[in-house]
């Protein structure tokens, strides 16, 4: 019955379409603003004149692309239209009353929203989304769902819409939805889900206020026939399914002790946190119809998603596990909590404007060996834990050195993390990038 009403009530919402404009702006031109770019040439491109704007000064446009870049790119927006914001650009650049929605900015998030004639699943928080979403992708698809994977990870989520023509039964797309994503759109999905919500991105938000704010969209946009479900024990995961003017469901209530006993038997993730990440996905799982034994069967044989606790070798009884993905202080608490042995973690890197104060009283109580600090906010790390001594703190000037110096630090039967908590633009492209250069580093070894 959920099902059904859901679904139904998915395809009876108007989609209304987007207006011819003259004069189009994408602003900022990486994987969502080269999406959007293909959408308009799909539909629009003989109608419209566009306009790639871009800090980077060497980028590269297609070819009848208008383009300003470098430093002045954000000069003389009223001039457009329509600005296309894509997610690295904070909002408040453009509209200093974020929340008062401008018609004449909009993002790949809002449009596919708009365009979408399926049902869609909005899964959001600051750690696990990625994990909740793949964890309910396997289960939908193993029961049947013809189902998609989009958005913060995988695809950009326009790409999508061309495989949308058809709709071939029970089609439904899983959007893992980040905080920049979510801060404009004027609609939410039909079923959200709310996995842990900690401080995150204060070098993107004006404040904590406005990241929560962006987060809350995804709840405040939607209707009375909507459904959230959320983290009871988390109070920002709470706070933020109460505004939603739908039903509101406790993951910890709607799954049962046996369902949750079965699924601590099945789950192959590591960690307290990925098992509460796979609770929220058996719950929407449930809500949906699917049964419980292939829900765990599908579940059964997900071993993580990239540079999230990846493991990447045992060498000489010490094992080495790649969390580039995480970029925030609770997620590296959650990381080093997640192995019982004990464990040198290389930490360290550009600074988001997060407190690590909470390291000082969790990672003593969690068997760390050693704690290696690279990158652009070492010292702010480095003044946090001055008010312990449990913990063994060393210095390295890059990734290549800090691993050398992990193997020398650890001995038979620990544990080898790289769970920075903070982001990687001081030193790399990006967390995969910095990810995949210590996998390197480490098969080297």
């Amino acid at each position: 019955m959920a099902e059904q009403a859901f679904h139904k009530r998915w395809v009876a919402g108007s989609i209304p379409a987007v207006g011819t404009m003259s004069k189009i702006a994408i602003l900022g031109f990486g994987r969502e603003g080269n999406a959007i770019y293909q959408y308009l040439l799909m539909s629009h491109i003989n109608r419209l004149d566009i306009w790639v704007l871009d800090q980077n000064a060497r980028l590269k446009v297609p070819a009848g692309v208008h383009k300003q870049l470098g430093k002045n790119y954000l000069r003389g927006l009223k001039k457009f239209d329509l600005i296309f914001r894509s997610p690295g650009v904070p909002y408040r650049l453009l509209n200093p009353k974020p929340y008062t929605l401008n018609p004449n900015i909009t993002s790949l998030t809002r449009l596919f929203f708009q365009k979408c004639p399926c049902p869609v699943i909005g899964i959001t928080g600051t750690k696990g989304k990625g994990t909740t979403a793949t964890l309910l992708y396997l289960a939908l698809k193993k029961s049947g769902w013809r189902t998609h994977l989009a958005g913060n990870i995988g695809a950009p989520a326009l790409d999508l819409l061309p495989q949308f023509r058809v709709l071939r039964g029970r089609e439904i797309v899983i959007l893992e939805l980040s905080s920049f994503q979510l801060q404009d759109i004027d609609r939410a999905p039909q079923m959200a889900v709310v996995v842990d919500v900690f401080p995150d991105h204060l070098d993107h938000h004006k404040n904590l206020k406005e990241y929560f704010e962006a987060k809350s969209q995804i709840a405040q946009r939607q209707t009375a026939n909507d459904v959230i479900f959320y983290l009871a024990d988390n109070k920002l995961s709470a706070r933020i399914a109460k505004q939603s003017p739908g039903r509101q469901i406790s993951v910890w209530h709607y799954i049962s002790a046996k369902e949750r006993s079965l699924l601590r038997k099945t789950l192959k993730l590591p960690g307290q946190h990925n098992f509460r990440n796979a609770q929220a996905a058996l719950a929407a799982a449930k809500y949906l119809g699917c049964p419980l034994k292939k829900s765990l069967a599908a579940i059964s044989k997900f071993k993580g998603n990239e540079h999230r606790l990846e493991f990447v070798r045992n060498l000489k009884d010490v094992r080495y596990y790649n969390d580039s993905a995480n970029t925030d202080p609770e997620g590296t608490v959650a990381a080093a909590r997640a192995f019982r042995e004990p464990k040198v973690l290389i930490v360290g890197g550009k600074d988001k404007g997060l407190d690590y104060k909470i390291w000082a009283q969790a990672l003593p109580r969690a068997r760390i060996r050693a704690l290696i600090l690279m990158g652009e906010n070492k010292n702010k790390i480095k003044k946090a834990l001055r008010i312990t001594n449990k913990v063994r703190i060393y210095e390295s000037t890059n990734l290549k050195k800090a691993v050398g110096l992990a193997k020398k630090l650890a001995q038979s039967g620990d544990v080898v993390i790289l769970s920075p908590g903070a982001a990687s633009f001081d030193m790399f492209k990006s967390y995969a990038d910095r990810g995949q250069k210590f996998k390197q580093l480490v098969r080297l070894l």
